[in-house]
């Protein structure tokens, strides 16, 4: 969709600039985590996070225009410096829950869909993930038999009070799994979009057409041609 190309657009900028602040690139837990389970016998690897369209669809969906072009202004105009640090800072508790705070006081449907669906989210995976493992029975007739599952959840600090909150409620996941239909706003300004690109492409092959025609008729072999056959009609 255009406007989930977009925000994605944006969203890499917003990661490219975060890596050329401190010297890396965001994500790198997710990258350790991944080595780490390889070293592991028997380990299996879960990506255990929604999936990125399904939450960028669901957020663009939620935001009005005007939200739409707020955000969309904040992230192409982003040059704040960041330290290593004010990462550090981030760290902490207190201040983690006051930046949560302000983006749910500024973008309150985007902060439902970006941090609280994807709490749940992840609470059912991570759930899913630590049930008892049923071992293997001889015959039909012998009791079923369970080991406790050793998981380790790799997830960023802003969605651990989430899945404490979530860890003991009973999690249906398919809502947050599905697409809202969209606006009609949003559908207007996609008609506009297409609209802009069409037409500039259309007046730019026009433009560039009537350039090569002017081109080709100044030629002198092009002009020699139009005057024979100027005097051939008029014969």
């Amino acid at each position: 969709g255009v406007m989930s190309g977009l925000m994605q657009m944006l969203l890499l900028k917003v990661s490219a600039h975060i890596t050329e602040q401190l010297g890396m690139a965001p994500g790198g837990e997710f990258r350790e985590a991944f080595k780490e389970a390889s070293k592991v016998p028997f380990c299996k690897f879960h990506l255990g996070d929604r999936p990125i369209p399904v939450t960028f669809k669901r957020a663009i969906a939620a935001l009005s225009f005007w939200q739409k072009v707020k955000l969309a202004w904040g992230l192409c105009f982003l040059s704040d410096p960041i330290s290593k640090d004010d990462v550090e800072k981030c760290k902490q508790k207190d201040l983690l829950e006051q930046m949560m705070a302000e983006m749910i006081g500024e973008f309150p449907d985007l902060h439902r869909t970006i941090v609280s669906e994807r709490d749940v989210y992840l609470t059912y995976m991570l759930k899913q993930a630590a049930k008892q493992i049923e071992l293997p029975r001889a015959s039909e007739t012998e009791p079923k038999k369970y080991i406790p599952a050793v998981v380790v959840g790799v997830v960023g600090m802003g969605h651990v009070p989430g899945i404490e909150k979530n860890w003991n409620s009973d999690l249906n996941i398919q809502e947050i799994m599905s697409v809202p239909p969209p606006s009609a706003s949003s559908k207007i300004f996609k008609f506009v979009i297409k609209a802009t690109v069409f037409g500039l492409m259309g007046y730019g092959c026009y433009r560039i057409g009537q350039r090569t025609v002017q081109f080709i008729l100044s030629m002198p072999a092009a002009q020699s041609y139009l005057q024979k056959l100027t005097e051939i009609r008029s014969q």
